[in-house]
């Protein structure tokens, strides 16, 4: 062997070396790994699947119980009672529209918490409004 050729093949067994010593591919993910399951990956990894949740039709559980009350794997939803047995000022609650402000009473701790809520939304929208 001359001296080329030697040097040829000393050259050719240090990028082969090179070559695999450099090649650090990452793992491959477990949704990918598992054989027999199929999952769509993302971005992030493997995509959640929506969950389909059952919704009551029958007409006397949705008059008689509040539907979606017990989160137990066990038991019943909670009976609802006649009126009678309820607490009066549940009845005077509002339920149709939000107060304006210029309506509450500036005496009341609501109409201060209001006026901070507002105060706080227009500091954000104003600071989104900045160029950096």
């Amino acid at each position: 062997m001359n001296h080329l050729t030697l040097t040829f093949n000393l050259l050719r067994q240090r990028l082969t070396f090179s070559a695999t010593a450099a090649r650090c591919y990452a793992a491959k993910p477990a949704a990918v790994a598992a054989v027999g399951k199929k999952k769509k990956l993302g971005k992030l990894g493997p995509i959640m699947e929506k969950k389909i949740i059952p919704v009551e039709t029958d007409a006397t559980k949705l008059v008689n119980y509040v539907c979606g009350s017990n989160y137990m794997k066990t038991g019943e939803d909670i009976k609802l009672k006649p009126d009678s047995e309820y607490p009066d000022w549940l009845w005077t609650l509002n339920t149709e529209r939000i107060i304006p402000l210029e309506e509450l009473d500036p005496n009341t701790k609501q109409y201060w918490r209001r006026l901070r809520k507002m105060a706080l939304r227009r500091n954000n929208q104003l600071a989104k409004l900045k160029k950096f």
